[in-house]
């Protein structure tokens, strides 16, 4: 009989087994350091300061003219000299830090841009994705820079937001302001909401409580937002409001292990926990025998249905959320 722990398991291997982009190196790093396999976090984050560039980008492989993805690789290096007292990992995390706070390509208003270049025709290279939410702000908190880390998660209200609708949408070109993807990509709207969530998780800890009740208000809503456009097994279309478009299973499993730690951390309700459960339910289902999620939206171009890194990433961290939201449950019977 296959366990839980067996599913997870092949999970994480399938997920080594796959290359990886910068973005992807990061999540699933962050992914194994928030379950606790500090076996496999340390090595990735090691081979992130190794492969960082003369920039000082983490993990450039295949990463061209990318800004923000390389971010997503920050905190792992942080936690890794923390956790091991090597300094060659805080010297990945700090000039991480200074390529952002002093080189990056930044909007008029002073956002970080995602890329040094335009993948699209017609635009400028000054575009916002919704994608560096999570890459960006979270790894500038935990560095000691929270105050711009705000400033950059305000620029993506500023520039993303949708008032109206309580959703981000995916692409901005900011100089030229004009949208390159205006649509509510549910995986963009995931990532969010996890930026969001270790932002507020930091948030918490420097008894920053304005800044606090301004993340839990927007956390809550975008919750709230995206739940409408659930579908009757707790997961999403890949655009939201798009009936015809694919299913997918990473944005729920973003949407899942974000519930599943805003619960364990008290930042919202248990109410909440009964849609994570079934769509974090619907997505194991959908696991196949070598661990390979599948009904996600596809790496390289994420517009087709396929696999991807981050799509096992997230099914691990709403797996390591979930088990922490339930002890959590238990220890306060016991207590």
């Amino acid at each position: 009989m296959i366990t839980q722990d067996d599913t997870v398991n092949n999970v994480i291997n399938a997920m080594l087994a796959m290359q990886r982009y910068p973005w992807e190196q990061g999540v699933c790093a962050q992914a194994l350091y928030e379950a606790g396999k500090d076996e496999l976090w340390i090595p990735m984050a090691f081979d992130a300061v190794k492969r960082m560039d003369i920039l000082g980008r983490l993990a450039m492989v295949g990463g061209g003219d990318t800004v923000s993805d390389p971010a997503a690789n920050g905190e792992v290096c942080l936690r890794a000299y923390q956790k091991t007292g090597d300094r060659f990992f805080l010297n990945g995390a700090e000039k991480m830090l200074d390529y952002l706070m002093n080189k990056a390509p930044r909007t008029e208003d002073r956002v970080i841009c995602h890329n040094d270049v335009s993948f699209f025709e017609g635009y400028s290279k000054f575009q916002l994705w919704i994608d560096g939410l999570y890459m960006v702000p979270p790894f500038l908190a935990v560095m000691g820079e929270i105050d711009e880390a705000f400033r950059q998660l305000k620029g993506y209200v500023k520039h993303l937001f949708d008032e109206e609708q309580g959703l981000f949408f995916h692409i901005k070109d900011v100089r030229q302001g004009k949208f390159v993807r205006k649509v509510f990509w549910a995986t963009g709207n995931g990532w969010a909401l996890m930026g969001i969530a270790r932002l507020m998780q930091e948030a918490q800890r420097l008894n920053r409580e304005d800044m606090f009740i301004y993340l839990n208000r927007l956390f809550i809503n975008l919750l709230d937002a995206m739940k409408k456009y659930s579908l009757p097994d707790g997961r999403f279309r890949d655009i939201l409001d798009k009936e015809d478009s694919f299913i997918d299973g990473t944005s729920s499993m973003m949407y899942a292990s974000s519930v599943y730690r805003g619960v364990y951390k008290g930042f919202i309700s248990r109410d909440y926990l009964k849609f994570a459960d079934l769509a974090y339910e619907s997505v194991k289902r959908d696991i196949d025998p070598f661990g390979i999620v599948r009904h996600v939206a596809g790496c390289p171009d994420f517009v087709s249905e396929g696999t991807s890194a981050e799509a096992q990433a997230a099914f691990i961290m709403a797996n390591a959320w979930k088990k922490a939201a339930i002890d959590h449950k238990l220890e306060e019977k016991d207590s």
